[in-house]
């Protein structure tokens, strides 16, 4: 694995150890350093040079933590580390329409054993249960016959709506947190899927039929996502006539389309979403701003979505 915490040189993981040890003093000049010394045993370890970005850009030497993630790039171009939204924020391209799906995969398989933990009681998590409240609010006791819920995580939307539901279908491109939502019980059909790629090699249509869903949701998924293009043909391409389409993102509060920020997740704009509503034939039924999560103690600003496609 190119992330290996080792080098599979000795001294040269003596190195990185020692600078990993003097970042965590706040010496990231120092760290950046010796973690440089290290890469000189062993060029081409891709875990290497990110750590060597971090410590860069820490210690304020910008240009080098470009080159050091450029090097990533080229020692990864699968990007499994994410290098190239750092490079982004950094200046150093243009900002990516949809981030390394190997990034994300890893991202959320890491996460999976305490993310529930971790965003519902630190993060104070609130999408879940206001997606369903704006769902119930307009469709009232009404039930589904099937519902998707793109992007399921571990099953913490699929928990709030599962009563209202007749089937239940979960997809998500970790397969560890498909793991964890298996565990609970809750979801008729549970399978791995790429919202950024095109529905016929998504992993949403393989011997399941168009248009079988009545509800389809996206509950905190849209943000490690820049262009939606894909979601909305796929979400189009998965709802009945007149079903509903339910997702969340976060408030770029911008006139631009999308924006990357400093936490590696996209914001959209409020005209952007009306924008693909109106190209994909989506009548907008609700909208409901409101703060999402917390993030370095500050609320996070979002906009929860209900729309209906149109006869």
């Amino acid at each position: 694995m190119l992330n290996q915490l080792s080098s599979g040189d000795l001294i040269a993981d003596r190195r990185a150890e020692y600078a990993h040890m003097l970042a965590d003093s706040g010496d990231h000049a120092d760290a950046a350093d010796l973690m440089t010394q290290a890469l000189e045993l062993v060029p081409d370890w891709a875990a290497g040079w990110f750590r060597l970005a971090d410590y860069e850009e820490k210690s304020g030497r910008k240009e080098a933590a470009v080159s050091a993630l450029r090097k990533v790039l080229d020692l990864n171009p699968d990007d499994i580390f994410g290098a190239g939204l750092k490079l982004a924020l950094l200046g150093g391209s243009e900002t990516p329409d949809q981030p390394s799906s190997i990034y994300v995969a890893q991202l959320f398989d890491d996460y999976a054993d305490r993310f529930d933990k971790a965003l519902v009681e630190k993060l104070d998590y609130t999408v879940p249960e206001k997606l369903a409240a704006l769902i119930t609010g307009h469709t009232g006791e009404a039930r589904f016959a099937a519902v998707i819920d793109l992007g399921c995580g571990t099953g913490l939307f699929g928990e709030r709506i599962r009563d209202k539901a007749d089937r239940l279908e979960g997809f998500d491109l970790s397969g560890n947190m498909l793991a964890k939502a298996e565990v609970k019980g809750l979801y008729d059909h549970l399978a791995q899927a790429d919202l950024s790629l095109p529905p016929e090699t998504s992993g949403l249509f393989s011997e399941m039929p168009d248009h079988r869903a009545d509800l389809v949701s996206a509950a905190d998924v849209l943000m490690y996502l820049g262009s939606l293009d894909s979601v909305f043909v796929i979400a189009s391409q998965l709802v009945t006539s007149k079903g509903l389409f339910a997702f969340s993102v976060e408030d770029s509060d911008t006139e631009g389309d999308f924006i990357l920020r400093p936490s590696l997740r996209y914001a959209h704009s409020e005209t952007y979403i009306q924008s693909l509503c109106k190209r994909f034939g989506l009548e907008i039924l609700a909208v409901s701003k409101t703060a999402i999560r917390n993030d370095g103690g500050k609320p996070v600003s979002g906009i929860l979505f209900l729309t209906r496609r149109s006869a």
